[in-house]
């Protein structure tokens, strides 16, 4: 194959609104085809964006030839048994996160794609965008010293009770919609799992999802804090810490796809009144453009899976972890 053909198993806003204008930028990369349950949406959506095929129903587009690798934006509780579905169609998977609603399921999604020789990988689209492997090189070449705090928050307002958020049985919830994002940073930067998780879960006591959670995540190294909620003013920040410097990053995860961004690396001069800061500015790149490129590239040139689903299993691993922990476990 020279070219990766694309289908989406769902009309979801994600997919419509941000992933597939990433993925028709995308080089090596053709979405083909695009399903819903309902046949005449998967037809308006199709038209909408230019996409050939649209199928009335996920198993066909499972059955369709043409695809060779499947988008999964679906509710979360439908993560795992169409990811499974998509590996034994021969399909490759890329999978909104959080890969799934437990570790355990998670585990049954990488092995159903290694026994099928399918590539599986987590849709944690900021992790290929150019800023953020930026900051990974900052972090591992010493630059702010030793790495030994980061703290995270990431925020917004939804209480409908009709959004998919706010619906426990759903997977919906802070931890699970963005406070992921803080605990895969977090393991990423440390370059490790925590030792100790301790946490503070406020429930909604409607709709039983988390709406503001808290944690502090111990690293053999260091420590990473966030907090997240889905009831607070939108907001998102990372902030580094090291023993000789520390880095700031403008709009961590919802990164804009159409103009520069910026990272800010602050050592010595005179804090707090006048710190020694750089600021590093990073050509317009669309993160879903970079993810599908970065993947397509691993399924057609056989590269590493950029990040292995191995990581989705661990970084699940600790959100349960928090969950225990904020529901009176104590350090978990």
């Amino acid at each position: 194959m020279s070219t990766l053909r694309w289908g989406i198993l769902s009309t979801a806003d994600i997919a419509r609104k941000k992933v597939i204008p990433g993925l028709l930028k995308a080089e090596r990369c053709e979405v083909v085809a695009i399903a819903s349950r309902d046949a005449t949406q998967a037809r308006v959506v199709a038209d909408e964006l230019g996409i050939p095929t649209a199928h009335g129903s996920y198993e066909a587009l499972l059955a369709d030839p043409d695809v060779d690798v499947v988008y999964i934006p679906l509710p979360n509780h439908l993560h795992a048994e169409w990811a499974i579905a998509a590996a034994r169609a021969g399909k490759h998977v890329l999978c909104e996160k959080p890969l799934a609603m437990t570790a355990a399921d998670a585990e049954r999604m990488v092995d159903a794609c290694a026994t099928e020789g399918v590539r599986l990988m987590e849709a944690f689209m900021y992790r290929h965008h150019p800023s953020w492997v930026a900051v990974r090189e900052i972090v591992d070449s010493g630059r702010i010293g030793r790495l030994r705090a980061v703290e995270s928050w990431f925020s917004y307002f939804n209480d409908d009770p009709a959004n998919i958020r706010n619906q426990v049985d759903a997977g919906g919830g802070a931890l699970f919609d963005i406070g992921c994002y803080s605990v895969n940073l977090s393991r990423m930067l440390f370059g490790g799992e925590p030792v100790g998780v301790q946490a503070s879960v406020v429930r909604d006591p409607g709709t039983g999802v988390d709406v503001l959670t808290s944690a502090i995540l111990a690293f053999d190294d260091g420590v990473a804090t966030f907090t997240c909620s889905t009831r607070l003013e939108t907001d998102q920040r990372v902030h580094a810490y090291g023993s000789a410097g520390r880095l700031s990053i403008d709009i961590p995860f919802n990164i804009p796809p159409d103009r520069p961004t910026h990272i800010h690396v602050t050592a010595g001069g005179d804090p707090p009144v006048a710190p020694a800061t750089e600021t590093l500015t990073f050509d317009t790149a669309d993160p879903y453009t970079v993810e599908a490129e970065r993947f397509a590239a691993a399924i057609l040139d056989g590269l590493p899976t950029p990040t292995p689903p191995e990581d989705a299993v661990a970084n699940l691993r600790v959100i349960e972890r928090i969950f225990a922990s904020g529901n009176g476990g104590g350090v978990t």
